[in-house]
């Protein structure tokens, strides 16, 4: 039995897939933390008590740090590279729903003296020594 029309997989194999996304540990974060722990600079990870759970925080110097998906945050999205051809009213609404909530994520974050860093998997992936530059350059300026 199809899941959609347009869809080529199975309702099981669909669900499987969509339970192997990762939304902690992935690639690109563990990247950045293993290069990021190599220069010195500890961290903690998944902080549970604040709000948007980043995926690498220093608490002392009040630094929140997201590595967002491409696709999940809407890189791919607001840049018209990737949008779903199956159930497109699904996903665009929730592509942008994700948009709206890292917007919120940030603004309440800011409003509690955080200072926010974003990076895009690519980034962290193309880029890495420049994202690590980028929050050494951070923790410089809150010294």
């Amino acid at each position: 039995m199809k899941n959609n029309v347009m869809d080529n997989l199975t309702i099981e194999q669909r669900k499987r897939n969509m339970q192997n996304i990762r939304s902690e540990n992935t690639k690109p974060e563990l990247r950045l933390r293993k290069k990021l722990w190599n220069k010195g600079i500890r961290y903690r990870i998944h902080g549970k008590k604040i709000f948007g759970r980043p995926d690498i925080y220093l608490k002392g110097r009040k630094i929140a740090i997201f590595v967002d998906s491409d696709f999940w945050h809407g890189r791919l999205y607001q840049e018209g590279k990737s949008i779903p051809k199956s159930n497109q009213d699904y996903w665009i609404s929730k592509l942008e729903r994700n948009i709206a909530r890292d917007k919120l994520v940030n603004e309440i974050l800011i409003a509690q003296g955080w200072r926010i860093l974003r990076f895009w998997e690519t980034e962290v992936t193309k880029e890495l020594d420049k994202c690590v530059t980028i929050i050494t350059n951070t923790i410089n300026q809150t010294s």
